[in-house]
């Protein structure tokens, strides 16, 4: 038998509400057992039963919004599968994966559950029976339940073979990844104990506890006390978890399942199947019994029972050993939990192995002398039991009452080296690396639900950096509607940034939605915003943008005969010369541009601020990487040859207020148009001093700006020409390209050598090619591309976009790593989808526990509640229709009552409170409805519409997208029938 992984759990056992909670209580010897709360039964009612058992708290809960579950149907709904969904989730979440992620893939789901209870308490009234009772009773929709709202296409099936049916459902769920028929599986068991009736059963057999408690294994046990429980674990092929670096707690090494046959009796437990069981199952995990460290036992505390599993366990056992094997059994401290009791011994044994060491058996210190366990090669655990490095292999039991046994055979995980860097050491750069930790939930009150769980969970850890806590809440928080994001360095900055953020005070949680994906414009800084040392923070922090500019670098370094790279990082002042400023900037833009591409974040639109336009062209696709390189270095080598002597000034003035000066001053040009009052002026640097003197004299801002020659004027003629003479291997951009040369989106455009001789030349139209960018794509976000901020601003003084959202990933000299995270935050609450794996450094990569998703409690069901009537008929007149010559007021009431109709049948169909049948509401994602809800929706808006008349279910499916949708459509057919 192949291996299989455990790579995520979630459970919930009476006193243990979640893995750590389970672990806890195990560790410290404690017990979930209680009196029978009165919501269940009413104790002295039933004075055959034991009055105490393990119940969990909350049992009734379920967060229907969620899942998207009416709560009409949520009420019908067994209260088995209502635990199932949220422990689901959390299993998901645990193994690393955002659940939404394995949406439509083969994932399969095999759930154990015993008996079905709740059916024969909902339908024996057969006066109340309805579709959703007929769906929710169902104990073989368990795991069907699972499977469709998570969208998995995999295998899918129950499992009822009684006290076995969760272990059972593990060794098939093996059996289906082993078989390729999934990559992914979901396995295990749920049992809530509804009514006092199988008690009964077990007390009439001589089989219960008379106070309510399991004691396995002990002088005192007197036979098996009911309890609650849910576990679910995520299972994968051994070899494909491990390429995919999720975190193990142990690996299934193989497992069996046999039958008693005819025995004693159909109940009575058979030792010989028990013995073939166990020895299958370790042929079949290619182990000798000899290195079995220790066992789950099955454990139920009956005296025939323990007798007989001890028989088993030591005929298999009872070999030549160091030590003997350790037994022990988790009913102790749960109680019995029957269709759950396999998986919550295997969870137990997962997790002893993966803490490396094994919890002490309750009710351990009066050992049952008569089962003579030392003669057996067994051992009880009075104490914990600390396991030796290296592997480590355990055997679980379960046995069912039909003589359904199983056994499984589980080992410790492999050894897996942490990531590092190339050298196998971390630099103080990479553990003080940014990253950005995510949030989502699926409602505002929810985020902040769960930021605030983040942060606690945050703070409970040892302080130190973030950066691998963060890469693993990309890869499991991300799949929800409302988002939260925050950059940080530590948790100390991200207990704050999450406190924030979950204060009520705080806004964010309530504008944490996007409606769709961001529209992202890259803007290209030019010439003017070099200086030595340029991005250097970036470069040691992001191994991205390493990469990014190293290419860049390799295709100048032919033309240019220098390192570029060495140039900008090591704080050479030759940076400002035009031969080695321009290649310098085209570097930058391009490996920052790539960073971005690289992360997901794809532009709608380019604009390059003139130098900017080569970088921009490499990005629209106009220009190849190694073409734009020569060309630029041809550029930044023609403008060095030019004389000195010329300037620029940047002015808060519009061309007519500054066309005199200009006239006046031969030489002198309109360089830059980059706003409606922001124009930049080129020419000799005698000329210059003159306009600035007059304009200062008027009041008008004037700042000279850091270049060596006055560029796009008339003196750059011979560059112009030089330029002219070359020739261009080019294409029409494949992203729309603002050109600011021409002052519009360029689509088949080639940027020839003609272009980029006009482009030296003449003025840079940023204004009016800003302006058509935003026409054109509508962006929501602007990103600068260069080394300062300079363009963001031009285009905050000019308005030209006023909705967007302004960033930029190198601020100026101080940036680091964090503005890149930053940025990526942003873009991800505005409804990007980065590909976070390659914003942080390989040794960033492993897998980081973070606190499971908190659901709502607000919504409770429960079995005693007069909860699942059916919809009630109702007729409900309206006014006549509107006749055609009546005003548009008498339109607007009827349109209202035919809305206010559509959500009262909505609201009695569902069940949903009438507030929140809003008309944007969609009925089948927020709504919760399928196609029956829906012919009782078409029944209920006839009997209130009866002016409308019948309207089939296929006339009404296009209009089924929301609420407000059905409301227009009735509205239309009452005014057609009217007329």
């Amino acid at each position: 038998m192949g291996d299989v992984a455990i790579v995520g759990i979630d459970c919930a056992f009476p006193g243990a509400a979640g893995v750590q909670a389970y672990w806890d209580l195990l560790m410290r010897g404690g017990d979930g057992i209680a009196p029978v709360p009165a919501q269940r039964w009413e104790a002295r009612d039933f004075p055959a039963v034991a009055g105490s058992g393990g119940f969990i708290d909350d049992a009734d809960v379920f967060d229907s919004d969620f899942f998207s579950v009416t709560p009409r149907e949520a009420a019908a709904m067994d209260p088995h599968h209502r635990l199932l969904l949220p422990c689901a989730w959390r299993a998901l979440e645990d193994s690393g994966r955002a659940p939404g992620d394995l949406a439509g893939t083969e994932t399969g789901v095999f759930v154990g559950v015993m008996g079905g209870e709740w059916g024969r308490l909902t339908m024996s009234d057969l006066a109340r029976v309805t579709p959703l009772i007929g769906s929710g009773s169902s104990a073989g929709m368990a795991a069907n339940r699972i499977s469709y709202h998570f969208n998995f296409t995999g295998p899918s099936l129950a499992v009822d073979t009684a006290c076995s049916s969760s272990l059972v459902a593990v060794h098939l769920a093996a059996g289906s990844l082993l078989a390729e028929e999934c990559d992914t599986a979901l396995a295990g068991g749920v049992n809530i104990v509804l009514s006092p009736s199988l008690g009964m059963v077990y007390g009439q057999l001589g089989l219960a506890a008379a106070d309510g408690r399991c004691k396995p294994f002990s002088a005192d046990a007197d036979g098996i006390g009911r309890s609650d429980g849910v576990g679910l674990v995520v299972l994968r092929r051994l070899a494909d978890a491990l390429a995919d670096g999720q975190r193990i707690y142990a690996v299934l090494r193989g497992s069996a399942v046999n039958q008693d046959g005819r025995s004693n009796g159909v109940i009575a437990p058979n030792r010989w199947s028990q013995q073939r069981v166990l020895s299958s199952a370790y042929r079949r995990a290619g182990v000798a019994p000899d290195r079995v460290a220790f066992v789950e036992a099955h454990g139920t505390g009956t005296v025939l029972g323990d007798a007989i599993e001890c028989a088993a366990l030591g005929a298999v056992h009872a070999v030549p050993r160091d030590t003997p094997c350790a037994i022990g059994s988790v009913k102790g401290n749960l109680g019995h939990t029957e269709g759950a009791a396999g998986i919550a011994g295997l969870i137990k044994t997962a997790l002893a192995l993966h803490h490396r060491i094994v919890p002490a058996s309750l009710f351990a210190d009066r050992e049952n002398p008569q089962l003579r366990l030392g003669e057996r090669g067994l051992r009880l655990l009075k104490s914990p039991m600390r396991l030796p490095r290296g592997e480590t292999l355990a055997g679980v039991s379960s046995f069912g009452m039909g003589g359904t046994n199983a056994h499984a055979v589980l080992g410790s995980a492999p050894r897996t080296a942490r990531g590092a860097g190339p050298d196998g050491a971390r630099t103080r750069a990479a553990r003080d690396a940014a990253g950005v930790f995510t949030v989502s939930a699926d409602t505002p009150e929810a985020l902040r639900r769960n930021l605030a769980a983040q942060a606690d969970a945050v703070a409970g850890r040892p302080p130190g950096a973030a950066a691998a806590l963060c890469r693993s809440s990309n890869l499991v928080k991300t799949g929800l509607p409302h988002r939260f994001a925050a950059a940080v360095r530590d948790t100390g900055e991200l207990v704050d940034a999450l406190r924030r953020a979950a204060a009520p005070t705080d806004t964010a949680a309530e504008q944490g939605r996007p409606w769709g994906r961001p529209v992202v414009a890259f803007l290209f800084t030019g010439q003017g915003s070099e200086y030595p040392g340029m991005t250097a923070g970036l470069h040691r922090e992001s191994p991205l943008y390493r990469r990014h500019l190293a290419e860049a670098d390799e295709a100048l370094a032919p033309h240019l005969g220098a390192s570029v790279r060495d140039l900008v990082l090591g704080g050479d002042e030759r940076v400002h010369r035009p031969r080695f400023a321009q290649p310098a900037l085209f570097a930058v833009g391009y490996a920052l541009a790539r960073t971005l591409t690289s992360l997901g974040v794809t532009p709608a639109a380019v604009l390059g601020h003139s130098l900017g336009e080569f970088a921009a062209a490499v990005t629209a696709g106009a220009l190849g990487l190694e073409e734009a390189a020569r060309l630029v270095t041809r550029r930044g080598a023609l403008t060095a040859e030019l004389p000195a002597g010329g300037g620029m000034i940047a002015a808060g003035a519009g061309p007519g207020e500054l066309a005199g000066l200009l006239a006046a001053e031969p030489g002198t040009a309109v360089a830059a148009l980059n706003g409606p009052a922001d124009t930049v002026v080129s020419g000799p640097l005698d000329a210059l001093e003159r306009i600035t003197e007059q304009l200062t004299g008027r009041g008008v801002r004037v700042v000279r700006l850091p270049v060596t020659h006055a560029f796009h004027s008339p003196l750059m003629a011979p560059a112009a020409a030089g330029l002219r003479a070359e020739t261009v291997r080019c294409a029409p951009p494949a992203v729309p390209l603002a050109s600011t040369r021409h002052g519009r989106v360029l689509r088949h455009d080639l940027m020839d050598a003609g272009y980029w001789a006009g482009q030296i030349e003449e003025p840079v139209l940023m204004d009016t090619a800003l302006a058509a960018l935003v026409a054109d794509v509508a962006p929501t976000h602007l990103v600068e591309i260069g080394p300062r901020g300079v363009l963001l601003q031009i285009a905050a003084r000019g308005g030209r976009a006023p909705g967007a959202e302004y960033l930029h990933p190198v601020p100026g000299p101080a940036a680091t790593g964090l503005e890149l995270a930053e940025t990526v935050a942003a873009l991800y609450r505005g409804g990007l989808d980065p590909l976070w794996e390659e914003l942080y450094e390989p040794g960033h990569r492993g897998v980081e526990p973070l606190a499971a998703y908190v659901f709502s409690s607000a919504r409770r069901s429960w079995d005693r509640e007069s909860f699942v009537q059916p919809a009630r008929p109702v007729t409900v007149t309206v006014p006549d229709a509107p006749h055609p010559a009546r005003g548009a007021a008498d339109g607007r009431d009827a349109e209202d009552t035919v809305l206010h109709a559509v959500v009262q049948a909505v609201a009695e169909v569902g069940g949903h409170p009438s507030e929140r049948v809003v008309r944007e509401a969609r009925f089948y994602e927020d709504l919760g409805f399928d196609s029956v809800m829906v012919m009782q929706l078409k029944n209920q808006v006839e009997a209130r519409l009866p002016r409308v008349g019948e309207v089939s279910v296929q006339q009404m499916l296009p209009a089924l997208r929301s609420v407000g949708a059905l409301a227009d459509f009735l509205s239309d057919v009452l005014m057609a029938r009217s007329s």
